[in-house]
């Protein structure tokens, strides 16, 4: 891969590497810190640079285990003396049967090779599985796809089809097809991202497949 700052090609986010940002309060992490019960088991799929961890940890006393395929994100949980393990999430995990209340996968099943693995060893490994991922259906990708022809933009985070990280776009139908294809789970909460405008609130939650750029579902193993 070309690292030379100056190459068209520098811009390139498939290496995962989480130098420079040890540290980062992103705004679904208290929309799903909402959904766990406080001191819950809980491990932390594809948990980056940990801050998700942290959180759960310090403000709802959870026990809280990560898993991360980047070196820099392991190395950067490791000086936070955060329990993480590096490896794949979507091959069969370490972890037995039932070993926690929670597995967290948050803005990362669109990453992983085999998402439909990644789901059947959450649903093994816990009573409940929480998932967020950006929803490519989300309107101005569609516009973006009619207007230019070509890859949407908006939910690559302004990165191109060739340079990311997000090998598998899905839409919020998609992951609810394959949450039924996998099977042994069952969709208890959509938890969907709502605004200050009570106008676009109604749209929000009437047309979510539409208008919702990141949602997260809690499923649980039946």
């Amino acid at each position: 891969m070309v690292n030379n700052i100056n190459s068209p090609f520098s811009n390139d986010n498939r290496n995962y590497d989480y130098t420079g940002l040890e540290i980062e309060e992103r705004k679904e992490y208290q929309r799903i810190a909402e959904l766990v019960n406080p001191s819950s088991n809980i491990i932390d799929l594809g948990c980056g640079n940990g801050s998700l961890m942290q959180k759960l940890q310090s403000e709802l006393n959870c026990n809280v285990t990560g898993v991360e395929i980047s070196e820099t994100g392991v190395n950067i949980c490791k000086a936070k003396k955060l329990n993480v393990f590096q490896g794949s999430i979507d091959s069969r995990l370490q972890f037995d049967d039932n070993s926690f209340d929670f597995a967290i996968c948050n803005v990362t099943i669109q990453m992983v090779m085999y998402p439909e693995v990644l789901l059947s060893e959450m649903k093994r490994i816990a009573k409940f599985s929480i998932i967020s991922f950006p929803n490519f259906a989300y309107f101005k990708n569609r516009i973006d796809l009619i207007m230019h022809g070509r890859m949407p933009r908006p939910m690559l985070f302004n990165y191109n089809w060739y340079n990311t990280g997000h090998i598998h776009q899905l839409s919020m139908l998609d992951f609810e097809s394959i949450v039924e294809k996998v099977g042994g789970l069952k969709i208890i909460k959509t938890d969907l991202e709502k605004t200050n405008t009570f106008s676009k609130d109604i749209l929000l939650k009437a047309f979510p497949n539409l208008f919702q750029i990141l949602p997260i579902y809690v499923l649980e193993k039946t």
